[in-house]
């Protein structure tokens, strides 16, 4: 599956700047600080042993790699594809070191502080809005579109919709007044089962709930990581030492 699919079905768009909650004409910074925020709830850190923030982490490291290259974003915004086969998105890469290159001094502790200071700031309720006329109104899409949001945390969502339909700054989709009770409950029942599975991995690998079961899967993961990132160096070494130009165009990935 190309990358642009992959987006489609984790993310609920194909559109990588939607992906990364940033505007087409948005900077190298904006890009990469856009990269940063959607990036934090699905880091290995917060959600370990998660495989499908996993494969969203994988996804955004891909989506920024290229938006963050010059001639791969000109392609893409000029004719919707991207190359499948360059080098950015051929290398099998560690994702979570090169996500530490950019970003080195994030710790857990960051990651955590960041959640505490962007729930119920204006920041998250722009985010908010701005994903509800992303996702015209899919409640389904916001939920896993808006940073560091869990199922809890859904009538607080609602709210800050709902007052800016009220004060006549978002339309009133019919995918959000309208929803029906059978697809809010198929929306409860999936978090509820996420949940549980969450809590029998923590028993499964006899850890007590809380940071101080982050910390330990953390820790349980260091050595795996430092195996990675000589890897990941090796690759680092295999693209910008080898000699000679680009190679061909190779696929491309429709949008």
């Amino acid at each position: 599956m190309g990358l642009l699919d992959c987006c489609e079905v984790l993310f609920g768009t194909s559109n990588l700047y939607q992906v990364l909650g940033v505007e087409k004409e948005a900077s190298e910074a904006g890009i990469r600080r856009g990269y940063y925020k959607v990036s934090l709830q699905v880091h290995p850190d917060r959600v370990p042993d998660n495989e499908q923030a996993t494969e969203k982490f994988q996804v955004l490291g891909k989506v920024y790699a290229v938006l963050s290259d010059k001639e791969q974003r000109a392609v893409y915004d000029e004719q919707g594809i991207v190359d499948e086969e360059s080098d950015t998105l051929r290398q099998d890469r560690s994702w979570d070191e090169y996500w530490r290159l950019l970003f080195p001094k994030i710790t857990v502790d960051d990651i955590k502080a960041f959640e505490a200071k962007y729930k119920g700031s204006e920041e998250e309720a722009e985010d908010v809005r701005k994903s509800y006329m992303d996702h015209k109104g899919n409640m389904d899409r916001i939920m896993v579109s808006v940073l560091c949001c869990t199922y809890e945390e859904e009538p607080r969502i609602r709210e800050i919709i709902e007052k800016a339909i009220a004060a006549e700054e978002l339309p009133a989709f019919d995918a959000f007044t309208k929803e029906s009770e059978k697809k809010k409950a198929a929306r409860k029942r999936q978090a509820n089962r996420e949940k549980r599975e969450a809590e029998k991995m923590t028993k499964d690998m006899g850890l007590v709930d809380g940071e101080d079961s982050l910390k330990a899967l953390i820790q349980k993961r260091q050595k795996s990581r430092e195996q990675e990132t000589n890897s990941f160096l090796t690759d680092l070494e295999a693209k910008y030492c080898k000699k000679g130009g680009k190679g061909s165009a190779g696929k491309k990935g429709k949008k």
